[in-house]
Order: structure tokens, then sequence, then C-alpha cells
């Protein structure tokens, strides 16, 4: 926490900085829960479907339930000996006992720690060892075997699914700990308090361990003045100034599912609907209808591909016609409110046809038809995604963070935006560029450091307490900051040539079949793409035009889908310059996944892994020479 402001500060980033500052100070996660469970105590917090039969509804937790919830938890915690600080580790889906797990141990004064579930058992164990969790808290069997090196040091284990809970006295079901809390609770009432009078702000609120694209994890630790500001924060960029409805689906070891799904909603109230399997995203916008939503670039783009495709499916043309049209009014009128753009009549009334004849309709259809925030991080948005999102009348506000910086700090929003870019710094943080254009950010938000990696702390943040974050960006005249790829993931040809790979695969993604795309040409005298298909949009594609097909390697060995794929990289080419253009590409038969290991739990490309696991493909690719070589 910044006591005393630098005085390179900004006279109004220093203004927004105290404003915030005065809004948390002195305060918990146990303060900003118990004052929302008292404003909407009867209104609903967090629902889920686990253990609901299908067909039924959801399961659901009031604002005063699940602080009730969290403190039973938390006098469980204190009973099987968690101390002040302790670390109690969280491996489940997104279900309404992580998040009041998580709670528990914050109103227990441990540290929580939410654990993704594709970490294998050897990363499990790293993580276990380094950060030694009094109790583990799992979701069933899958867990218990990515934890089975890692248990023999833990004191508790909670398993979350019934008859799931293996023999032993160290293992007990989860209904069974909270109703042990309930119990201790009633006799050591005053012992829970003092534990919520002691808390210090600058105290550890979590420690999310990064997904490790390289090398081992590494632990964030983020204390409740950090989660606080930035809760606070991200909330008056998005112009949250009411509860939202919500869907949370994105592993809650991701800050930005933190944010909006876990701290924000203690903050200012809300209802979060968590559901376990992300495959279901589509289906549950379809019956929640959020009024916010929050999508990390790859799921815009199955939006985006999904329409498209069905739109290319469409025989009649008066039909693509209408939706064309429409399109490209709201994606006008979405340009015009633009910082620099202009509102005109006319605009406005041709977005208001437009939404009239077809869009609201398509909204309505994507569950996306009350959303007045839409929000996109993790990795930049592909401009022709944002202008296609923006053709449906909706702005995606594309943000810009870090877990080491607590999610966002730069942020398009309602109070400006600029396709294309990540925003302006969000209110009180400093985000500069280096000489080399490397993003800097200095503020409240920023970790302390990593736990018990003391050389990656002082790597992260230098003396004037700086970030630096390892991207590149560019700074337009109006504030605007710009992602252009990761500083470590830059091509440099063996010509000399910088080549951002990420622009190469945004253009190659354009294409409805392509699902992932990884350009390679690092100390290359060229570049040669690496890609997948779209396992949802490429069948339905294929068997539009008649192809046959028994699989997804079947159907990417298919000479009409390989032409498709030639078309994609043809189309990207004639974007590029001369030495960004590939030369040759090829098409894999299988997807890429988070348990595939080529993709992150966000869906972030392992560049490396990528790079190892098709060795023999890249080098085949750069076999043959180019002609023009």
């Amino acid at each position: 926490m910044i006591d005393v402001l630098p005085d390179s500060v900004h006279p109004d980033v220093a203004a927004d900085r105290t404003r915030i500052e005065e809004a948390v100070a002195g305060r918990t996660l146990i303060d900003a829960l118990a004052d929302t469970a008292a404003a909407y105590a009867d209104e609903p917090a967090y629902s889920d479907r686990h253990g609901v039969a299908e067909g039924e509804s959801w399961r659901t937790l009031t604002w005063a339930q699940t602080r009730e919830t969290a403190l039973d938890l938390a006098a469980a915690l204190v009973g099987v000996g968690v101390q002040v600080g302790d670390t109690v580790a969280i491996m489940a889906t997104n279900r309404i006992e992580h998040l009041v797990g998580d709670m528990g141990a914050v109103h227990a004064a441990a540290t929580p720690m939410s654990i993704y579930n594709t970490l294998s058992p050897e990363q499990v164990s790293f993580i276990a060892g380094e950060s030694s969790p009094k109790v583990a808290i799992l979701e069933g069997t899958d867990q218990l075997e990515r934890w089975r090196d890692a248990l023999d040091a833990v004191a508790t284990v909670v398993v979350l699914d019934a008859g799931q809970a293996p023999d032993g006295d160290r293992f007990v079901t989860w209904d069974d700990f909270v109703a042990r809390g309930a119990a201790y609770r009633h006799e050591h009432a005053e012992e829970i308090e003092q534990r919520h009078r002691d808390l210090d702000p600058d105290a550890p609120a979590t420690i999310l361990y990064t997904s490790g694209t390289t090398g081992n994890p590494k632990g964030v630790v983020l204390t409740h003045h950090n989660v606080l500001y930035e809760a606070v924060s991200t909330m008056e960029a998005a112009g949250f100034g009411e509860p939202q409805r919500q869907i949370s689906y994105l592993p809650l070891a991701h800050i930005a599912e933190r944010i909006l799904g876990l701290y924000g909603p203690q903050v200012v109230g809300g209802h979060v609907h968590c559901i376990g399997d992300p495959a279901q995203l589509l289906a549950t916008l379809g019956e929640v209808h959020p009024t916010a939503f929050f999508g990390v670039p790859r799921v815009w783009e199955k939006i985006k591909t999904g329409l498209s495709a069905k739109l290319a499916a469409d025989p009649n043309p008066d039909n693509v016609k209408l939706v064309q049209d429409s399109m490209a009014a709201a994606l006008t009128w979405v340009q015009a409110q633009e910082v620099g753009g202009t509102m005109t009549p006319e605009i406005q009334a041709a977005y208001d046809e437009a939404d009239a004849a077809i869009l609201g309709f398509l909204k309505l259809l994507l569950g996306l038809d009350q959303v007045t925030w839409a929000g996109s991080a993790a990795a930049p948005m592909p401009l022709e995604v944002a202008k296609f999102m923006a053709g449906l009348g909706l702005i995606v506000y594309d943000v810009y963070g870090m877990t080491e910086t607590c999610g966002a700090v730069t942020a398009n929003g309602p109070g400006g935006f600029r396709l294309g870019t990540v925003g302006r710094a969000t209110p009180g943080m400093e985000v500069k560029l280096a000489e080399d254009s490397e993003v800097l950010v200095r503020g409240p938000v920023i970790t302390p450091g990593y736990h018990r990696q003391e050389k990656a702390t002082r790597n992260l943040i230098d003396a004037d307490g700086w970030v630096h974050t390892g991207d590149i960006g560019t700074l337009d005249e109006e504030g605007f900051f710009a992602i252009v790829d990761r500083k470590k993931e830059l091509i440099i040809t063996s010509a000399g040539k910088n080549i951002a790979p990420s622009n190469i695969e945004n253009y190659l993604k354009e294409s409805p079949i392509v699902g992932h795309a990884m350009a390679i040409g690092d100390n290359r005298s060229h570049v040669v793409a690496i890609l997948t298909l779209d396992g949802e949009v490429a069948p339905v594609l294929a068997q539009a035009r008649g192809i046959e097909f028994t699989d997804l390697a079947d159907l990417s060995s298919r000479p009409e889908i390989r032409a498709m794929a030639q078309d994609a990289v043809d189309k990207a080419n004639a974007r590029l310059s001369r030495p960004e253009q590939v030369k040759a590409w090829e098409l894999l038969p299988a997807e890429w996944t988070a348990e595939s290991e080529e993709l992150t739990p966000t869906l972030k490309l392992k560049r490396r892994v990528v790079n190892s696991k098709y060795a023999d493909v890249v080098e085949r690719l750069y076999a043959t020479r180019p002609a023009e070589e």
C-alpha cells in the first residue's frame, strides 16, 4: 500500500487514487461482505446447478446465507487448527462451495488459493510444497487424483462431492465440515470475531499461481487492499452503479473471474450464476440473459464464427443482405460513439431501424439482449472480432491487466472507448511505455511480490515500484493503450525483422474453420503456421457443403477443407507485409485444449509446448524452401 504518492504522479491521477483509497481505507473483504449481506440480505447472491436434477431450477444462496455459511466454514477451519495466515487450497469447478470456501478462509484470517483444475500432479506438488496448505478443499475424484502426491502433507481434506471422499480421519465431506463449523462457531464466537478485528488490510487475500506457460508456476500474492481497490476501480470504470446479473465460467484461479465473480459482487452486490463446465456457456447465456458479461477473446471469436457460419449457410440472399446491412449500420453507430467520433440523428435512426429489424432478435438468441456492459481481456481482442460484435450493436470493452496487477490497469468503458485498444489507465493507476515500448504499471493494485520467490519479484518490480509487464504496447494521443504482443514472444527473423505473431494469428482465425493458429519464425528466414480446425464450426460447414467425413482428423485431410485453410492463409497474407506472410502451413488432425496442454486454462497459447510437441511438423514445413527465396 502506497502511503505517499510519488511527485511524478499527475494531479488527476492523484485525485482519483486518493478518492478510492479513502473509500477502501482500513477495510478488508470481511467488511465488504458484511455490508453487502446487510444491504441485500434476501437478494440472490450465487447460483449453480451442482446436485440439481436435469430440468430443475438452480440452487441459490442469498447474500445473508452466503455470509452465514462463510462464517460457519471459517469456524470449521479454526476448529481444525488453521492459524492466521495459513493457506487453504481450493481445486474445484465454479460452484457455490468454491466461492464460499474462499470467503470462509478469508473469515478465518487465512489465505485461500484457487488452483487450476487442469494442473498436473507434478505442478500441484510444486505448488503444495511451496505454499504448504493446512487444508485442501477438493471437488471430487479427479481433483483427488491430481493431488495424490501432495496430500500426505495436508492436515485436512474437504471433499465437495458426496460419496467421493476416501476413508480416513483426514477426509471430511463439505456438509459435515460446515456442520462442525456451525457448532464450533456457537461455542467460540469471540475467537472468530477477534480474528476479524485483527485482520490487516495488507494481509494476503489470496495467492494465485499462474498457469505456467513456461516452467513452474509462480504464486502471486494479492492483499485485501489490492483486491478492494481493484474491485472499486473496475466497477467504476465499467459503470457498475447497480448490482449486475452475471455468469461465472472462467476458472476462479484467473484474476478476471475473481474480480468480476468473487470480489466485485462482495462490494456492490449482484447475482452470479456459476457453471462448472464452460461448454454450457452458450446455453446458459440463453437462459440467464446477463446484464454484464465478460469473455476472453476466444469466447467472442466463437460467437463470431458461429454466427458467420450460420449466415454463410443461409440460402436466402435477402436474409443475408438484411443482416449485412443491419450490421453495417450498427458498426457505424458504435464507431460514432468512440472517442473522436460524432453521432448524428441519421446514424442513430439507422441503428434503431436495424436493431428492430434483426439485430435485437440475434442478440436475444445469443442471450446478450440485456447486456449493458460486455468486456474482454486475457489477450488483446482482435479488431475484426470487436467490429463484428459492434455490428450486432454490442460494444465489447477491451481491458488490460495481469495477475500481478490484480486485474485491469487500463480499460475501455462507457466513459470513453476506442476499438482496437485496451483503453486508458484505470482510476488512480500510472501506466507508461518504457524506451523499448514495454508497458510499465505502478499503483495500489500491484502485488507485493511472488510467494517465496524473491528473485522473481525483483525481476518484476523495479526500485521505483514499476511493474515490468513483459508486454509491448503503443499509446495514442488520446491516452489509449494497445497491446502488440508479449515481449518474449515477438518473432525476430534471421534477417532481423521484428514480427508480432498474434497479429498474423488473429488474421488466420478470421476464417470460420480455423480454431487456433500459431505463427513460427524466430531465427528463421520466413514465417510458417500451424493451424487447427474449429471443432464446432468446421463440421457444420462441411455438412452444409456435402463433405463426408468420420471425425475431425478425417475432416482435416479433406481437399475441400484444406482449400478453405489455404484461402484463410491467402487472405491473411494479403493484409500482411512481405516478411510477415505465411510461406507454409499445416492443418493438424486434432484440436488444442488445456487438457492436451497446448493452451492455458484461459485458452492462451503455450508456444513452447506447441513448438516442442510439433517440432517434427515445424521442421517439415521448413524443409521445403519457398519459391521466392
